[in-house]
């Protein structure tokens, strides 16, 4: 079992800068692939990022491409999401997610078995 604790969200003005964190737990958590996905309001989960369980690839979608970079400190459990350039419309609710130890990334929420809380993302215009 893993558990997952996001943080770092908060309002933002346009251009402007955030960097997200998902702590977890579990001592297997470094077999994890791990992804962030956003829900908008009135609209569907999507993903945003992934990151393999060893950190040697990574995934975004396109709308975040060049602007976001995810990473992750296994040492710590730790995978982050630097969020730079903000946009409005990147406005929405940031969870974290992992599936199975050594699984691949995918980009469809159902494949995941872990989700965090989540935590608000606002930038304003």
């Amino acid at each position: 079992q893993v558990q997952l604790v996001e943080s770092g969200g908060g309002l933002v003005q346009a251009g402007g800068s955030l960097r997200l964190s998902c702590a977890a737990n579990g001592r297997t958590f470094n077999t994890y692939p791990v992804a962030w996905f956003r829900q908008a309001p009135g609209k569907e989960r999507e993903f945003v990022a992934g990151i393999h369980w060893n950190g040697a690839s990574t995934y975004y979608t396109d709308s975040v491409g060049g602007r976001f970079t995810i990473s992750r400190d296994n040492a710590k459990n730790t995978v982050y999401l630097q969020m730079n350039s903000l946009k409005p419309e990147d406005t929405a609710v940031y969870y974290c997610a992992a599936r199975g130890a050594y699984r691949a990334i995918v980009r469809m929420a159902r494949e995941y078995n872990y989700w965090g809380q989540g935590t608000q993302v606002t930038v304003s215009s």
